[in-house]
């Protein structure tokens, strides 16, 4: 395979060795390959000549003075960039070569798109039987909705997610990043090692992963849809509330907000005593967590009434005090000053050709003989163009002529 995708200091990922083409574009399949490429895969990621992946322009914001959109900067390290105009049909068979030695592939075109290039699953396992191909969309490969267009906020509507999330009494809000996308993202990252797992444990043969944006939404629903099943009612927004456990929410203090978690009987007394509220314990409508949900309301009027009184600083002091769990709602400048996420090494810094120091959240997988890494700065366009197709056998001349055919 193609690239060894060694760190700097001679350490390798978990899957060193193999490599990835990808040929997706904004963020459920970028953001997968990315992860692929933390843990140590060389990651080819496919792009159309002159524009490349939609992301490099959705700016403001752009990183620091250049046109280095933030948003791709964001999901597109440890990969290398080529340009490809699979309009062309020497754009098409250069393709077919980068994934004749890949053992991945992953694209989020829409559905049958790759079909009709002739780049679909069984066009490409004919000359490699070994390849894991991973399609992501928003419904799926097969159904009745599978040709319409997703996004998104759509999805987080359609599968279920909006009904739950935002205040009691008022609308329904989107979370805050793109969860439907990254949630995707993260489920075919998963099944692409699942499949290469399979793939190693059996006669050596890759399958096709179809993962979709409405599906992950689906599954993420969990205990919600759960609730739903066993009562028959749909449950509705609650704000940050818990459905089943009291007190578990936000609740505002003097100068912001705080949440507290008493997620078992025991830290209920514990958030009572840090607050000299004992009388509590002894309440019958509070004896039990089924009791608290059950009166719900008046425990809330009494506490949203005492927490009002403090400041964030000091419920946090109080609770962690008691040992009740407790954080303040931290916004990304507190995120990142985080001790705990900097001893994790969640805030990286990459050195970009263009852009200077760029900073990023990091890998939240962690290992013990196979660390993960940047080991690459997210790509300029086709910075890695030449590279690659020279690795794969093409001459100077060869890619000389691929541009003038408007293939690269």
């Amino acid at each position: 395979m193609t690239g060894e995708a060694r760190t700097p200091d001679g350490e390798t990922g978990p899957l060193d060795g193999l490599t990835v083409v990808d040929a997706s574009r904004v963020l459920v399949g970028p953001f997968c390959t990315m992860q692929l490429g933390d843990l140590g895969a060389d990651v080819i990621k496919v792009e159309r000549p002159d524009v490349g992946d939609q992301t490099r322009g959705w700016r403001p914001p752009s990183y620091g003075d250049t046109e280095e959109s933030a948003y791709y900067l964001s999901i597109n390290r440890n990969k290398r960039s080529v340009t490809l105009d699979f309009s062309t049909d020497a754009g098409r068979e250069v393709f077919r070569d980068l994934v004749s030695e890949a053992d991945i592939l992953v694209e989020n075109f829409r559905v049958g798109t790759m079909e009709e290039w002739g780049l679909g699953y069984d066009d490409l396992r004919a000359e490699n039987p070994a390849l894991v191909y991973c399609s992501l969309s928003g419904y799926g490969e097969w159904g009745p909705h599978r040709d319409r267009p997703a996004y998104d906020i759509m999805m987080q509507a359609e599968g279920g997610l909006m009904s739950i999330t935002g205040e009691e009494d008022g609308p329904p809000v989107r979370v805050g990043v793109a969860i439907a996308d990254i949630g995707a993202g993260m489920y075919a990252t998963q099944a692409i090692l699942a499949a290469l797992l399979s793939r190693e444990l059996g006669d050596g043969t890759g399958q096709k992963v179809d993962v979709s944006l409405l599906d992950g939404q689906v599954a993420w629903t969990s205990y919600m849809a759960s609730n739903y099943f066993a009562t028959g009612t749909p449950p509705g927004r609650m704000g940050s509330k818990h459905p089943t456990i009291t007190p578990y929410q936000a609740f505002e203090t003097r100068d912001d907000y705080v949440v507290v978690a008493c997620a078992s009987e025991h830290i209920w007394p514990r958030f009572c005593a840090a607050f000299d509220l004992m009388d509590l314990v002894d309440d019958e409508r509070f004896a039990t967590n089924a009791d608290r949900v059950e009166n719900r309301d008046a425990l809330d009027s009494i506490l949203d009434a005492e927490l009002a009184t403090y400041t964030t600083a000091e419920v946090v002091s109080r609770c962690r005090d008691h040992d009740v769990p407790v954080s303040p709602v931290n916004d990304m400048e507190d995120v990142f000053d985080h001790p705990q996420v900097e001893a994790r090494r969640m805030h990286r810094t990459v050195e970009h050709p263009t852009a200077g120091p760029v900073e990023m959240a990091g890998s939240p997988m962690h290992f013990s003989g196979t660390p993960t890494s940047i080991r690459r700065h997210p790509p300029l366009l086709g910075e890695h163009t030449e590279e690659v197709l020279g690795e794969y056998g093409y001459r100077p001349e060869d890619i000389e002529h691929l541009r003038d055919v408007g293939a690269i």
